[in-house]
């Protein structure tokens, strides 16, 4: 694995990502917060507006694993039977916090829904794609960003596939 670039590097890319690909957006600054749920709240938004960000592991044998970034409206929760099937994989299961945050350059609770990684895919559940807006951290505990849910599909370009079940 190799070492993932500091937040600041991860919040820095996100923004060069955003203005390149000429996405409308805005930046929104709060408390420092890594619940989704309050988090929203700070932004003033729906809960199933937020983009909830986790990393995965799913075991596709006894050896071989690989890590993904599942992303799920924040009022839902990952179906972790759905992924593993999705992958063919044994099992999933939460990454640890120490990984995590090595294979984004987040702090954890700011998780982005993009990855930088080309080993990193997203996979987004169609659910959160109902929404003009999503809204995210900026992998910082007190910024967030409202993108308009078509400039994410653009620019993220996810796998779609239902990995969402109810909270």
């Amino acid at each position: 694995m190799s070492p993932a670039p500091a937040t600041v590097d991860s919040r820095t890319r996100l923004l060069d990502l955003l203005v390149r690909g000429g996405a409308h957006y805005r930046l929104l600054s709060h408390a420092p917060q890594g619940r989704t749920d309050l988090a929203s709240a700070l932004r003033g938004h729906r809960l199933e507006q937020a983009a909830k960000s986790l990393v995965i592991r799913v075991a596709l044998s006894r050896k071989r694993r690989r890590y993904v970034i599942a992303v799920v409206p924040s009022d839902r929760r990952v179906d972790l039977a759905a992924l593993s099937a999705l992958y063919t994989g044994e099992e999933a299961s939460f990454a640890v916090r120490g990984v995590a945050e090595q294979l984004t350059g987040c702090v954890s609770g700011s998780i982005m829904p993009l990855s930088f990684d080309p080993d990193l895919e997203v996979v987004a559940d169609p659910d959160l794609f109902e929404h003009e807006e999503i809204f995210f951290n900026t992998g910082r505990l007190d910024e967030s960003v409202a993108l308009r849910t078509e400039c994410y599909r653009t620019l993220v370009a996810p796998r779609v596939a239902r990995i969402a079940a109810p909270a």
